[in-house]
């Protein structure tokens, strides 16, 4: 006993500590599994250690016994344990669990006897969810009822649970209908919305099924059916119309929604206004509008002449902007895009020197906001010095949405501080949408019309005037030019938009009347029968006519109002395509806090293709003449025989299933916006030709011309009969023509600035040395066999005006030929003959001189088989006679030479491209 006394003693001694664990332990374990993940590890310590036993760990005992837990020693000389699940636990039970833990050592032996035990500490365990259930509704099924014509909010809620512990698989998440094709939607709450307007009369009943997300992603097993019945009632909105109207070009006026009224089911109304809106702003520049040059739209509206167009399409002549993006868009609308890196040179000789205290700034403008808070300048037109400095004389810029001209006078003209810079504040410049900006200076007063409406500067600040130096300056279109105080001469404050028909007219102002004119759109809406508008009814257009509003207290009277509400354009070849129509309307009932909402309606109008027109030049090819005639003062008509007529094919309804048939050819009357006499091959030599047009065969009308060696352009919207009138008076005039022996010209007319062309005529002019004249027919005249000419009776007699009895026969036209073709021959043998017999004389007189007059008593008979058609007779004349005959048909006016008229002369300058149909707008003289 005293031995054990003793060892007991000294065991005692070896075992100085108990264990240590931590204080509190976090764990965590996932249902349906038997480890928990503890934090911290779950580890004992003693101090005793490395003493056997004393410093070894031999138990972690748990105090709760309604914990389903146990702890383990997997290492007891580390002291490291494992605490375990004794069975699965599920998080649908118990989410949580608290319990103490403590650690034993092995005290004196194996067994743990009188061994010593640590402090107690808590363990906190949380199980974590598996997500086992999938969600599942309360309901087997849904069902509910609405009213047509309602948008609701909600028109019934699913709900379905999930029986998952944690929130995020219990929760539901997402609800979703699995019914395609179908004007339901449903948010995350269960909430089923139409997202249309239901009708009773397209569709009494839905049945659609909706199915279930929780938010682990576990869908329901089974949808759930929802039922919702329609139910019928009086929709109060506009009915009898139709969504798409289709307009026939040319068709004047067409009436929207003949047969549209407005159900009110029933409510008192105290007054209705209705508000019909076109919307064109994708068409063109902002609408349907003339796409015609500027030069032609500003001679069409009457405005001053002697403007510079900034902006023209690129050509040899005006090869400025052929560096320039262009953004040529169907129908021949010449539209300029800049994106903040192009810019153009305008050329001194184009450039306006002359800028008076009075003059114009017109051009069509697309821009939008500036990118960045503090934008920078953008130049639309700039003015400024070429080379040494850095001043600016004149430009037109936008800068924070703002539209600024600067305006600096110079010492010569003003001494004193004036007005310099004019700023216009306007929702106009920064919209993205087409406007057209005119500017009219009398300084110092600046006025600014943006679509035809007056805008005076916000603010004017002024400034000094710049003192005169013998520095250039250069005109520039799109950018500004920096030509001085930098080391590389270079552009800047670029501009970002679009830009079409930039001008300038020094000397004058624009009238409000010709700016109305320049920017008018060709299409809007109309009433038809505007007499017979009920006098009740107050109604109001826009400027553009683009919209329309109605107003009356009578629902019948505002009835018979909209129908009388049509579509007009009046181009005769419109743009086509889709033109969207929106109708608004307000009610106002007696003395109702609420009144009845009428649903908007949007319609559309379709502009048809138009048919397009064939253009044809006819006339004859082949042109020879004496050489007097080519030195005579007059000089020789290039076109005395010239036709211009315009055909278009017509759908036949006889042969619409036939295939191979064309359809009908129907002659039109247009206008031509310009004809082109092209020189082929070499140019002309002023020294020693020239093309002459009389001033006085303009007068009247609205055409002008220009000339060069390349040709001449004879341009301005007028009639294709003005055109021909004017294209018949063209001389030729040869001073030298011993040295020519042949000319050709190509004659080319256009519709639309380019849109539609006509074929290129080609007319061959020789000089007659020592053989007759002769001419030849261009049959083009004539219609093709497998096109049949309908609806133009007149048609033959305007190809040749000399007819008084109507159009010959087939059978007619072709004896008339025969017999000029035998009197041709005849008259040829006799002159063989002749010449035969003076052949000596003819060699020595040819030798003195070529170019002498033909011989009297040599007989000379020339037959026109167009004459002989007409009158049926054979006329025999000299050469001589049939010269002075053709010149008879010349007007006094052409014939002339007295100092008060003065023609369109041939200017000796040089093109440096021979290539194309380069006119030189500067060559003109009067």
């Amino acid at each position: 006993a005293r031995d054990t006394v003793l060892l007991a003693q000294h065991f005692e001694t070896l075992n100085k500590h108990k264990p240590w664990i931590e204080t509190s332990y976090h764990g965590v374990i996932t249902e349906n599994t038997d480890i928990v993940l503890l934090d911290p590890p779950l580890v004992a310590l003693d101090k005793d250690a490395p003493i056997p036993y004393a410093g070894e760990i031999c138990a972690f005992n748990i105090h709760g016994l309604e914990a389903p837990f146990e702890a383990v020693v997997l290492n007891g000389t580390s002291g490291e344990g494992q605490l375990r699940a004794r069975g699965l636990v599920d998080c649908e039970l118990q989410k949580e669990y608290t319990f103490i833990i403590q650690a034993h050592d092995c005290g004196s032996g194996p067994g743990g006897t009188e061994g010593k035990k640590s402090h107690k500490a808590v363990v906190h365990i949380q199980v974590n969810d598996v997500n086992e259930f999938a969600p599942v509704f309360r309901e087997p099924q849904y069902r509910a009822a609405v009213t047509e014509g309602k948008i609701y909010d909600s028109i019934l809620q699913v709900e379905a649970t999930d029986q998952d512990c944690s929130p995020q698989y219990s929760q539901i998440c997402n609800y979703q209908i699995t019914t395609t094709n179908t004007p339901f939607a449903i948010d995350r709450n269960g909430n089923i919305r139409n997202t249309e307007k239901l009708s009773y009369d397209r569709q009494q009943q839905y049945e659609i099924q909706v199915t279930a997300w929780d938010c682990g992603q576990k869908r329901a097993l089974h949808s759930v059916p929802v039922r919702i019945d329609i139910k019928p009632v009086c929709k109060p909105g506009w009915q009898g119309w139709n969504k798409r109207v289709d307009y026939e070009p040319g068709t004047g006026s067409k009436q929207l929604f003949p047969k549209m009224h407005l159900e009110t089911c029933g409510g008192p109304l105290s007054s209705v206004r209705t508000t019909v809106e076109l919307q064109t702003s994708h068409i063109g520049k902002g609408c349907d509008r003339e796409t015609y040059s500027e030069k032609s739209l500003q001679k069409l509206c009457g405005a001053s002449s002697g403007s510079t167009d900034l902006l023209p399409a690129p050509s040899a002549a005006t090869n400025w902007t052929a560096s320039l993006v262009t953004d040529s868009g169907r129908d021949s609308d010449l539209i300029f895009r800049f994106d903040g890196r192009q810019a153009a040179k305008i050329p001194d000789r184009v450039v306006p020197q002359n800028l008076t205290d009075q003059f114009t700034i017109a051009t069509w403008m697309k821009h939008g906001p500036s990118p960045g808070l503090r934008a920078e300048k953008e130049t639309l037109l700039c003015n400024s010095d070429k080379t040494e400095m850095n001043r600016h004389h004149y430009s037109l810029y936008v800068h924070n949405c703002r539209l600024v001209f600067l305006l600096r006078r110079d010492f010569t003209q003003v001494d004193t501080f004036r007005p310099a810079e004019f700023h216009w504040k306007l929702e106009q410049i920064c919209d993205k949408e087409w406007h057209y900006y005119v500017i009219n200076v009398e300084f110092p007063v600046v006025t600014l019309y943006v679509d035809g409406v007056t805008y005076d500067p916000y603010l004017v600040t002024d400034d000094w005037p710049i003192h005169p130096s013998q520095i250039d300056v250069q005109l520039t279109v799109g950018a500004c030019w920096q030509g001085g105080e930098v080391t590389k001469p270079r552009f800047t404050q670029y501009f970002r938009g679009s830009l079409s028909g930039l001008t300038i007219r020094p000397g004058k102002i624009e009238s409000q009347k010709v700016i109305s004119c320049l920017q008018a759109c060709k299409e809007g809406l109309d009433i038809n029968s505007l007499e017979s508008l009920d006098k009740s009814i107050k109604f109001h257009f826009n400027p553009a006519q683009s919209i329309l509003v109605m107003e009356g207290e009578d629902l019948e009277n505002i009835n018979a109002a909209v129908r009388k509400v049509s579509y007009i354009n009046s181009r005769q070849f419109p743009t086509p395509g889709i033109r969207r129509l929106h109708i608004s309307t307000a009610v106002q009932c007696f003395g109702e806090d609420t009144c009845i909402t009428i649903p908007d309606i949007d319609a559309v109008v379709m502009v048809l293709q138009p048919s397009e027109p064939r253009i044809t030049i006819a006339g004859l090819e082949r042109l020879s003449r004496p050489a007097s005639d080519f030195r005579a003062a007059a000089g020789v008509a290039l076109f005395q025989d010239l036709h211009i007529i315009s055909t278009v094919t017509r759908a036949d309804a006889t042969t619409h299933h036939t295939a191979h048939r064309p359809g009908v050819l129907e002659e039109i009357i247009h206008n031509l916006d310009y004809c082109d006499i092209l020189v082929l091959g070499e140019e002309l030599r002023p020294e020693q030709e020239s093309l002459q047009l009389h001033r006085s065969a303009l007068l009247g009308k609205h055409l002008d011309a220009t000339n060069s060696t390349s040709g001449m352009s004879i341009y301005g919207v007028d009639s294709m009969s003005n055109y021909e009138q004017v294209i018949r008076q063209v001389h030729y005039l040869n001073w030298q023509p011993s040295q020519l022996t042949e000319r050709r010209f190509r004659l080319t007319c256009s519709e639309l600035n380019g849109r539609y062309t006509s074929n290129e005529f080609n007319l061959e002019v020789s000089v007659l040395h020592s053989s007759e004249a002769g001419e030849h027919v261009n049959h083009m005249v004539a219609p093709p066999q497998y096109m049949q000419v309908v609806h133009h009776p007149s048609m033959m007699h305007d190809l040749y005006p000399s007819h008084s009895s109507g159009v010959p026969s087939a059978a007619t036209v072709v004896i008339v030929m025969c017999i000029a073709a035998l009197v041709a021959v005849v008259v040829l043998g006799i002159y063989r003959i002749h010449l035969t017999h003076q052949q000596e004389v003819k060699l020595a007189e040819t030798a003195k001189d070529t170019d002498v007059a033909w011989d009297d008593s040599a007989l000379t008979i020339t037959v026109n088989p167009m004459e002989v058609g007409e009158d049926g007779e054979e006329e025999e004349e000299d050469d001589e006679e049939e010269e002075e005959e053709e010149d008879d048909d010349i007007t006094s006016a052409e014939s002339d030479d007295s100092e008060e008229e003065v023609d369109v002369q041939l200017h000796r300058i040089q093109h440096p491209s021979k290539k194309g149909q380069n006119w030189d707008k500067k060559t003109i003289s009067y």
